[in-house]
């Protein structure tokens, strides 16, 4: 049986109608459609398979998000990739913050690191990094916990958890993101010192 590219355009048309009043199937069924090639656009860009994830995820909740504007999509291909290429450009910017604001607080903490003052700030950030790393999800706690809390190595932690090496290096990746969030939002920039050397 031959499918039109007009039949698939209405049958895009009528998704996207659903997903504007807040269908989850209708969604899941775009997501499952184009996630393969918005990966594969982001990978170009991105050069690294745990970003172009990362953009997959931003981009498709950006997509829900959008409720009633997503009406106004004559062409959802297209609209994916160029807000794919959008989140790719952010990440790319934010990665590169991050190193920079890395460096920075490395000099800082080597300017003004005082031993009193640390035993007590790190009294505070141990709580508050325990509290973030409870919220993580299974594997990769048991990577941060085995890893940084017990110092193996990734392919001895492979080899306990029954995973690949490169695995493994994704889960802390996922893990040491969402912990530097996380004690962000948590801690003042004191503590930060103290913990972005310890992450």
């Amino acid at each position: 049986m031959l499918i039109h590219s007009s039949d698939i355009l209405v049958n895009e048309s009528d998704l996207l109608t659903k997903v504007a009043g807040g269908d989850h199937q209708a969604f899941r069924v775009i997501y499952q459609r184009y996630y393969n090639k918005i990966y594969t656009f982001s990978i170009r860009i991105l050069h690294s398979q745990l970003l172009a994830e990362e953009a997959v995820q931003e981009s498709m909740l950006k997509l829900w998000l959008m409720g009633p504007n997503l009406m106004a999509i004559n062409n959802l291909d297209s609209y994916l990739k160029r807000i794919a290429r959008n989140c790719a450009i952010d990440i790319l910017r934010r990665k590169e913050l991050e190193l920079r604001t890395d460096r920075k607080l490395g000099v800082i903490w080597e300017e003004t690191h005082n031993e009193t003052e640390e035993q007590v700030l790190l009294n505070d950030m141990r709580k508050v990094l325990n509290d973030g790393v409870a919220l993580l999800p299974r594997q990769q706690k048991l990577v941060y916990q085995l890893c940084h809390q017990e110092g193996l190595k990734y392919e001895e932690a492979a080899l306990r958890l029954n995973l690949s090496v490169l695995t493994v290096q994704s889960y802390m990746k996922l893990a040491l993101r969402f912990l530097r969030n996380y004690l962000k939002t948590h801690t003042d920039i004191a503590v930060l010192l103290i913990i972005f050397k310890l992450l």
